[in-house]
């Protein structure tokens, strides 16, 4: 844009604003006008397509405070002058020029200086779409860049399997059609997934806004994660921990497989699976299996006639004496 054509132009009237509009209420009322006369909602519509260019020059000076305060500065100077090549008319310009820093020695002003002028006002004397105004590709792109897309946020609740193995669901859009989301395997409880270029349309020819899917994981009944390895508790009987045995455990999905207690081993102690957690293309967890001694809530007579007789051969150890101990200490 010319610098002349600041004195051509009502940028305030072209906005619909009053001249001491705070910034804010600028920015709202441009983005208002952008949404209604862009370009990719007017498409084949010349006179929008040059409203728009209008809207967006004019919120281009407005909203940079050293330009605004320029155009105001050569605004009050008076409409209806112009620039010229030379001769006298040229006269009253060269004290606009020597206002803003522009005057060379106070003598007739040659083409570097009207270089200068437009480089002055960062319009590059290349017209719309140049300068402060940034490339033009993808749509229009107003002063300080396009404004980029809202951001839509989307909930979901799958099951544990699905977050610990990974799949491709529907989710419905905002406009009711269906969009696809690839849950990659190991998604956690309360992890957000980011669609890119997914959400709402900018205004102004920019980058649209993102999907973000929060996802919410159903706890399985057996299973729990622990980063990627599996914890599972495996109950095992009185005798099978004192004397040892072999037993099996749940895989997530797949075959039991079997594990060697060791005699003697207490409640809590916890057995590793290698590779049988949650795979990833980062890696692959474990299965913790977790040991938990059950004690029988009846016994018949023998049953407890024999306990009675393994209480009186038993080792007369006190296991909670360490414990006393260190309490007292």
């Amino acid at each position: 844009m010319a610098s002349q054509d600041w004195f051509e132009k009502d940028f305030y009237a072209t906005l619909g604003v009053a001249k001491d509009v705070t910034a804010s209420d600028l920015k709202k009322t441009y983005r208002k006008l952008a949404r209604t006369y862009h370009p990719d909602s007017n498409q084949g519509d010349a006179k929008a397509e040059a409203k728009f260019k209008e809207i967006s020059e004019a919120y281009a000076v407005l909203s940079d405070p050293e330009q605004r305060e320029e155009y105001d500065q050569m605004r009050a100077m008076g409409s209806g002058a112009r620039f010229t090549a030379g001769g006298q008319g040229a006269g009253g310009f060269e004290d606009v020029f020597s206002q803003f820093g522009q005057g060379r020695g106070g003598g007739r002003y040659q083409a570097q200086d009207f270089e200068d002028i437009f480089s002055m006002f960062n319009q590059g004397g290349s017209g719309f779409g140049s300068g402060r105004f940034g490339q033009s590709t993808g749509g229009f792109r107003g002063y300080g860049g396009p404004t980029r897309g809202a951001d839509v946020t989307a909930r979901t609740t799958i099951d544990f399997v699905t977050a610990t193995k990974g799949e491709t669901i529907s989710l419905q859009g905002e406009d009711g059609k269906p969009f696809k989301v690839k849950i990659p395997a190991g998604v956690s409880d309360g992890q957000k997934i980011r669609l890119r270029g997914r959400g709402r349309p900018s205004p102004d020819g920019g980058e649209n806004g993102d999907v973000v899917v929060s996802v919410t994981v159903r706890p399985h009944p057996v299973f729990t994660r622990d980063g990627l390895n599996l914890r599972v508790t495996v109950p095992v009987t009185f005798t099978e921990a004192a004397l040892g045995a072999t037993i099996e455990v749940p895989t997530l999905g797949g075959d039991p497989v079997k594990l060697r207690v060791a005699p003697g081993t207490p409640s809590g102690r916890v057995l590793r699976v290698k590779g049988r957690g949650v795979q990833t293309a980062k890696g692959v967890g474990d299965l913790l299996a977790e040991v938990q001694v059950a004690v029988p809530t009846h016994l018949d007579d023998r049953a407890r006639e024999a306990l009675e007789k393994f209480h009186e051969l038993e080792p007369k150890e006190n296991p909670r004496a360490d414990l006393m101990a260190k309490a007292r200490g």
